[in-house]
């Protein structure tokens, strides 16, 4: 009786159904595992507070429509570098080493140069590790879908 309910599980966690890890994109040929904020809660709450960030790892973010965007480090304890992209997932602008900021709704924003609908957050120095330059490509993993 016990067992019933063994073989669901492996099956999700093998799949990354569970706790929606699996997810993720490619920039300029290096893969990274990201963590999907899709709706208005998670896009607000994004990466406040995290204490760390693995080195392959980011934080995506999925907009209704493309428009201009401004993001901002208000409770964010890790440098960044904010990637924004296009509809056809193409870099429109990019904020570098983003210090993090303490100092609550008084942190500054930073805008995007164009309008986007997808923004990628990564640790601080990856943008300059790969050498982005406008109009690289960001590639979705399988199961990442735009909203409509």
């Amino acid at each position: 009786m016990k067992t019933r309910w063994l073989l669901p599980l492996a099956l999700l966690l093998i799949t990354g159904c569970a706790s929606g890890r699996g997810a993720w994109v490619e920039l300029s040929g290096k893969r990274y595992s990201v963590e999907i904020a899709a709706d208005d809660a998670s896009r607000e709450r994004g990466l406040m507070f995290r204490e760390e960030m693995a080195a392959d790892h980011g934080m995506l973010f999925l907009h209704d429509r493309e428009e201009p965007l401004a993001y901002w480090m208000k409770n964010t304890k890790i440098p960044l570098d904010i990637l924004y992209f296009d509809t056809g997932r193409h870099l429109v602008a990019q904020r570098r080493d983003v210090p993090p900021c303490t100092l609550g709704d008084q942190c500054p924003p930073y805008p995007s140069d164009a309008p986007a609908r997808y923004v990628l957050e990564l640790n601080a120095g990856q943008a300059e590790q790969l050498k982005l330059a406008k109009g690289t490509e960001l590639k979705l993993g399988p199961g990442i879908t735009p909203l409509k």
